[in-house]
């Protein structure tokens, strides 16, 4: 058999893509398995969520602040954007990366999910806290 019938001749991949085993986004497989991770933090946390925001309706700002005001509920609150935020941000990135094929347009694309992303996490993490501290 020579080296032209070896499957690593045949492939389309280069010497260091096939070592370093990225696909065409660069960044292998850790995409999919934090995605897969965030969804599961975020199973994990919705039932205590939904629990929590059914102990909210109907309350004024100060029966918020007193519901947010216990650290466990707050934290099962943060941990919950957290996750939402980062696995939002991972899913759209790989539809942009998969159906985007304009490259300055996939890059500005990309740019403006992580600003986004990173937004609605501040402001909601922001809304805990304030919520949470009674300010």
């Amino acid at each position: 058999m020579s080296t032209q019938d070896s499957p690593a001749a045949k492939s389309m991949r280069t010497p260091l893509g096939r070592v370093r085993s990225l696909g065409a986004s660069h960044s292998g497989t850790s995409d999919f398995w934090l995605q897969r991770v965030t969804a599961i933090a975020i199973l994990l946390l919705i039932v205590p969520v939904i629990v929590v925001v059914m102990m909210l309706l109907g309350r004024n700002q100060a029966g918020a602040a007193q519901i947010l005001g216990s650290p466990l509920i707050a934290l099962i609150m943060l941990l919950f954007i957290i996750a939402s935020a980062w696995h939002m941000k991972i899913g759209m990135q790989v539809v942009i990366e998969d159906y985007v094929h304009n490259e300055k347009l996939k890059l500005a694309s990309i740019m403006a999910n992580n600003f986004f992303s990173v937004a609605v996490a501040l402001a909601s993490i922001y809304a805990i806290l304030k919520l949470s501290s009674g300010v």
